[in-house]
């Protein structure tokens, strides 16, 4: 039962972190980033594909999807690291501009690797009972 619950509340996690990140490039898509070429449209496709995942994940897709959500935002965490660094196919932006988006979006991208890891190491984490009523068949 209360690994039920943990599994629940992971996924919900998960979900709640995805559709935060795809909201806000949602937002910043509308609101002047689709202007930007390759960029923008990465932004949008970013953003739809987020908010879906969060809904099939939500609705208790297949474990997959986790995996999937996870290397996403791990991407987007090192797509954003490029556009302050290097740049990112010629667009750069200095700090955590937008504000709040820019570090708002950074934490629902690293919670959703953290959650996605929580998930991950709590099917591995089962409990073994050895010699014990739940291993032995019933006679």
């Amino acid at each position: 039962m209360r690994s039920t619950v943990i599994a629940v509340a992971i996924r919900l996690a998960i979900s709640a972190s995805l559709a935060v990140s795809g909201v806000i490039h949602v937002y910043l898509y509308v609101n002047g980033y689709r202007d930007i070429p390759i960029v923008g449209p990465g932004f949008l496709g970013q953003a739809i594909v987020f908010c879906v995942l969060a809904l099939l994940i939500l609705a208790g897709g297949p474990d997959w999807l986790r995996w999937i959500a996870g290397v996403l935002s791990a991407g987007a965490l090192v797509a954003f690291a490029l556009s302050r660094t290097v740049g990112l196919f010629g667009f750069a932006e200095p700090g955590w501009n937008p504000s709040p988006y820019a570090a708002v979006s950074v934490i629902a991208e690293v919670l959703t690797v953290v959650f996605v890891a929580a998930s991950v190491l709590s099917r591995r984490t089962k409990p073994h009972y050895p010699n014990s009523a739940h291993t032995r068949p019933r006679v």
